[in-house]
């Protein structure tokens, strides 16, 4: 099974608490009226939600995929086997 190396890990979490930082850092320095900052807010929530959801989905496809590939290699071995359990030996 794969498994990511802690430097990894470390470079995922940073550069998204740096990424959300500073976008939220950036919305609120904006010269605008209260309420046009708390639309950027919110679509900066609503894309991070989406976007956590989205890569979710595709590693979950990507998994279930992986499975009925073992499946089907699984089939195909017990096919093979069968077959050459009735072939006349030589």
């Amino acid at each position: 099974m794969h498994s990511d190396s802690p430097a990894w890990t470390l470079y995922a979490f940073t550069s998204f608490a740096c990424a959300a930082g500073l976008m939220l850092l950036g919305v609120m320095q904006l010269d605008v009226p209260l309420w046009t900052r708390a639309y950027f807010l919110m679509g900066t929530f609503f894309l991070v939600g989406s976007s956590f959801t989205l890569a979710k989905t595709l590693r979950d496809r990507h998994e279930a995929q992986k499975l009925v590939n073992k499946i089907d290699e699984a089939k195909t071995e017990q096919l093979l086997k069968q077959w050459e359990l009735r072939q006349p030996t030589s």
